[in-house]
C-alpha cells in the first residue's frame, strides 16, 4: 500500500503538452460529430458491369472465387453506407447484367438464379417481377434439366404473385417440354395440368394427361395411377 502511494503523482505533474493534446483531440472529436449529422448521404446508381476477362485478370483466372465475390457485392448493393435502396428502385436491367456476368465466371453456380427468382422477383413491381421471370426463362432454355427448379418458381411468382395465368402457364409447359431428364420430379413436369386446372381449362387438362398415359413416357405406376385418378376426377367433373 506504501508503495503504491509513494508512486502515484498529483495531476499538476502531468505535462501541459498532454492536457493541449486532450483538449485537441476532443475538440476535433466534438466538430466531426457535429459535421457529420450535416453530411449528405449520397446514392449509387448499380453501375454497368466490366467484362468476364478483366475480372479473370484481376483474379489471377480464379473465376470461380470471384464469381462469389461478385454475387456478394452485389446482393449487398440495396445497403449502401447511410442508407438503404428499395429494390423496386434498382435497375432491374443492370441487375440482370450483373447476374449473367457471375455466371459467365461460373456456370455451375446455381445462386444468380436463385437469387433472380426468389430475392429480386419477391419485390411489390409487376414489371421487375416480369422482368426477372424472363431472365430465369432465358437461363432455364440453357440448362433446363439443372435449372428447372428455378423455373417452377417462376410458375409461382407469376400464378401467385402478378396473378398472370397464361404467364404461370407458359412457365409450366416449359418445364414439361424441356425439362426430361431422370433427375426431374413429376411433379415440375405435371404443373402444367395443375395451372390448366386453376384456370378451368379442363379439356386442355385432360387432353394433356391423356397423352402422357399414352406416350409411354410415364414408366412409374404411382405416377400413372395418380394421373388416372385425376383424369377420373376431371371427367367426373363435367359430368355433373
Amino acid at each position: 500500500m506504501k508503495l503504491f502511494v509513494k508512486n502515484t503523482r498529483a495531476v499538476s505533474f502531468v505535462p501541459k503538452s498532454v492536457w493541449f493534446c486532450l483538449l485537441i483531440s476532443l475538440v476535433l472529436q466534438c466538430a466531426w460529430h457535429a459535421s457529420s449529422s450535416s453530411i449528405q448521404v449520397k446514392r449509387d446508381d448499380l453501375p454497368a458491369p466490366p467484362g468476364a476477362l478483366l475480372i479473370r485478370l484481376v483474379s489471377l483466372d480464379d473465376s470461380v472465387t470471384a464469381a462469389k465475390w461478385v454475387m456478394l457485392w452485389l446482393q449487398a448493393f440495396d445497403n449502401q453506407p447511410g442508407l438503404s435502396i428499395p429494390l423496386r428502385e434498382l435497375d432491374y436491367d443492370r441487375v440482370s447484367q450483373w447476374l449473367d456476368l457471375i455466371l459467365q465466371l461460373d456456370s455451375k453456380i446455381q445462386y444468380p438464379l436463385l437469387s433472380a427468382i426468389r430475392f429480386y422477383a419477391e419485390v411489390a413491381d409487376e414489371n421487375r417481377q416480369r422482368k426477372m421471370i424472363d431472365y430465369v426463362r432465358e437461363k432455364f432454355l440453357e440448362k433446363p434439366n439443372e435449372r428447372w427448379p428455378f423455373m417452377a418458381h417462376a410458375v409461382y411468382i407469376a400464378k401467385h404473385r402478378i396473378k398472370d395465368q397464361q404467364l404461370a402457364l407458359q412457365c409450366a409447359r416449359l418445364i414439361r417440354e424441356y425439362a426430361t431428364g431422370d433427375n426431374v420430379p413429376y411433379w415440375a413436369k405435371q404443373m402444367e395440368i395443375f395451372v390448366l386446372e386453376n384456370m378451368g381449362e379442363l379439356e386442355s387438362a385432360k387432353i394433356l394427361i391423356g397423352g402422357l398415359l399414352e406416350s409411354g413416357e410415364l414408366t412409374d405406376e404411382r405416377q400413372r395411377a395418380f394421373l388416372s385418378q385425376r383424369l377420373k376426377e376431371i371427367e367426373e367433373y363435367q359430368d355433373k
